[in-house]
Order: structure tokens, then C-alpha cells, then sequence
């Protein structure tokens, strides 16, 4: 049976801790994986790695241990309130292979340095627990924009940028760095740089790694990219669509700072225009409600025009549990993405846009087209081989 490691940038936020928790609980039959897409019929014979094949680490820069953190989720309501002591052996392993993270400001030496004690990480985790692949995932705060360099076009210009002391990568980027050169697939679960850099995409392809992105659809972007595709294909003429999210937790409060704030909205309105073909008027909004802790709410507005020129509306709310939601998605695409590593493929793979605001590699946004690619791509993973 092949074991695969996930590594998790982030290990003990929120998101990571419900990964870890809910892989334990599917695991020992406790609780149906209800939310994952790959355990779903049109999956079955694809050969995925089995959950009780996914062992986990990663890497985070401070924090409470796992235990405690899940114990919190409980208390919040985000997992069952039994649930952290049913689990709580493979919460102590996962918690065992959390190494410390990048931490950013000033003294931090080079970011060849940095990256190259991730690298040892990594390999250490792949060589210690016999692993046969390990994919990364970043499931980290969103970062802010980073300015577009001349070195992240050239992989030589990069390697010779980074062993200096200014900060050529964002972290997202140091870390799917490291993970290409440990020979690790990466996948960017937010809408950090992370991967996607011209450079990064060349040193993925050179050593034959796959990799998957970004900023996973969770909530509000996944309702927009189901609704979208009715009016497209209804020939109903949509004017304007205004959206306001409110977010407590972790995610609310860094989403509060204007330019993490920035990388989430763009990723949130890109699908729109792609589905109709146009751009409309309105824009997303994100506000930091700290009282809502772990859940958010989404409110829309859609005007849209019909037959004679009669005017109408849409509203929906949807409200939520992000990292309920999310935890599901890094496990299907941990497991999506080994058996493509597993397969022989290279590069973005357009066809995890399912599960993507912003798919890597560009492609179809409509929800139900992007499923039935992602189920005919997975089902024909190693068909020729």
C-alpha cells in the first residue's frame, strides 16, 4: 500500500487541526466522510492512496499543540465534542512531526538558508516514515501581493537572488520552493503566491512534480460558480453582483489587514467574469466580526435582466464553518494529487480547478464542466501507462 505524507504549512491552525482530526476520525470509522469528494462513487476506482495511508506533518511558527487546538475546535463547535480524546494518539503523532516554520522580519539570515531547512525536513519525514511521496499543501494565513520581481522569471536568477539577504520570495514561495527541490508535489489551498511564479513552474516541471492551486472554494465562491452557469446558460443578462462576507477566527482577522484583504477579493471575482463572459458591477466585501470566531456568513446581491428588459433580483446567505468545509477539500486533494505524482504528470493540474477560486493554468470556472473534467481526468490517471 503506498504511504503518503502530507505536510502542512500552517500545522496548527484551525483548517490543519480539522484535517488531522477528521483523517483520525474517518480513519477508525467514527464519522462518514461526508464533504470528501473522492470517497464519493465517481472516484472509486481511481487508485487513490487510502486515508489510513496518510500520515501528517508540517511546519508552523508557533502556536498550542494539536490536542489543545482541537480541544478548542470542539468547545467552538467546529468537530464533535468527544471527538479530540477519541483521536487523541494520532493528534500526539501528527504533533510529533511539526517542525518550526519560517518566521518573517528582520534576522532571519537568507532565504536559501530558510529553504534549505525545509528541505531537510521534508526529507527527514519522507525517510523516517517510509514514505512514498510526500505532497505539501499550504493551509497558512494569506499573504499580502508581493511585487513581481525580474528573478521569478529565471530559475538561475532566483537561485543566485536567494542567497542574498533581501527577500526575494514571499513565504508561500519559499516554501513551494523547497518543496520542488525536496521533490515534493505543492498545493496552494490559499490565494498566497505560493507556486505560481514562472521560475517555480519551470523547476516544477524539470523535476517532474505536479502541482495544484489556489484558493480553495469553500462557501461563497462555490455557490457563485454553481449560480453563474444558470444565467450564462439561460441567456439571462446578470447586471451587477455584490457580495459581503463576514469572517471571525484567524481568517477574519487577517483578511482585516487591506492588502491580505486585496488577494482574497481578486480571487473571489475572478470566476465571476469568466462564467458570463463580462464583467459587472459590484465588488466583495470582507469585514472581521471577531464575535463569529470560527464560522462566516456570505450575503449576495444579483440583479439580473430578462425577457423585455424586466428587471430582477437574487439574494442568498450562506453560513458556514470554514474550516468544516475546507478540511475535506486538502484531504481530496492530497490524495488527488500523490496519484497523479504517482502517474507520471508535471506541472499545474488544471484539471483541481474543481476545488480552486483561481485555478492554476486558467480553464473553466463553472462548477459542474469542472467536476466532470476533474472525474474523467482522475478516472484515466495511469490508464495508458
Amino acid at each position: 500500500m503506498m504511504r503518503v505524507g502530507v505536510w502542512l504549512v500552517g500545522a496548527r491552525g484551525s483548517v490543519a487541526t480539522t484535517v488531522v482530526t477528521g483523517a483520525a476520525a474517518l480513519r477508525s470509522g467514527l464519522l462518514p466522510p461526508v464533504g470528501c469528494v473522492t470517497e464519493t462513487p465517481g472516484f472509486a476506482g481511481v487508485g487513490l492512496p487510502p486515508l489510513d495511508a496518510l500520515v501528517f506533518g508540517g511546519h508552523d511558527i508557533g502556536g498550542s499543540p494539536l490536542v489543545e487546538r482541537a480541544e478548542e475546535l470542539a468547545r467552538a463547535g467546529v468537530v464533535p465534542a468527544l471527538l479530540p480524546a477519541a483521536v487523541t494518539g494520532a493528534l500526539t503523532e501528527a504533533e510529533a512531526e511539526i517542525r518550526p516554520g519560517i518566521g518573517g522580519g528582520p534576522g532571519r539570515g537568507s532565504q536559501r538558508g530558510e529553504a534549505e531547512r525545509v528541505i531537510g525536513d521534508l526529507v527527514s519525514f519522507r525517510e523516517r516514515r517510509g514514505l512514498d511521496r510526500v505532497v505539501v499543501i499550504n493551509v497558512a494565513s494569506t499573504e499580502p501581493p508581493f511585487e513581481v520581481r525580474p528573478e521569478h522569471a529565471d530559475p538561475a536568477a532566483l537561485e543566485r537572488a536567494m542567497d542574498g539577504p533581501e527577500e526575494v520570495l514571499p513565504l508561500s514561495s519559499v516554501y513551494a520552493y523547497a518543496a520542488l527541490r525536496a521533490g515534493c508535489p505543492y498545493v496552494d489551498f490559499t490565494p498566497s503566491t505560493g507556486v505560481r511564479l514562472p521560475a517555480l513552474d519551470e523547476l516544477a516541471r524539470a523535476e517532474g512534480l505536479p502541482y495544484a492551486g489556489s484558493d480553495a472554494k469553500t462557501g461563497e465562491t462555490l455557490v457563485k460558480t454553481a449560480l453563474a452557469p444558470m444565467f450564462a446558460a439561460r441567456a439571462l443578462a446578470v447586471r451587477s453582483w455584490s457580495g459581503t462576507n463576514l469572517l471571525g477566527g484567524g481568517d477574519g482577522e487577517t483578511l482585516a489587514d487591506p492588502a491580505a484583504g486585496e488577494s482574497k477579493k481578486a480571487s473571489k471575482d475572478r470566476a465571476l467574469a469568466a462564467i458570463l463572459g463580462h464583467r459587472v458591477e459590484g465588488e466583495t466585501h470582507i469585514d472581521h466580526v471577531p464575535d463569529m470566531g470560527e464560522w462566516k456568513t456570505a450575503w449576495d446581491h444579483v440583479t439580473f435582466e430578462g425577457f423585455l428588459g424586466v428587471r430582477m433580483t437574487l439574494q442568498f446567505t450562506w453560513q458556514g464553518c470554514d474550516s468544516a468545509l475546507a478540511a475535506p477539500l486538502v484531504l481530496d486533494l492530497a490524495r488527488l494529487t500523490a496519484r497523479a505524482h504517482e502517474a507520471g504528470e508535471s506541472g499545474p493540474l488544471t484539471a483541481l480547478g474543481f476545488f480552486f477560486k483561481d485555478p492554476v493554468g486558467g480553464g473553466e470556472h463553472g462548477l459542474d464542466a469542472q467536476y466532470e473534467r476533474l472525474r474523467a481526468w482522475a478516472n484515466g490517471l495511469g490508464v495508458s501507462a
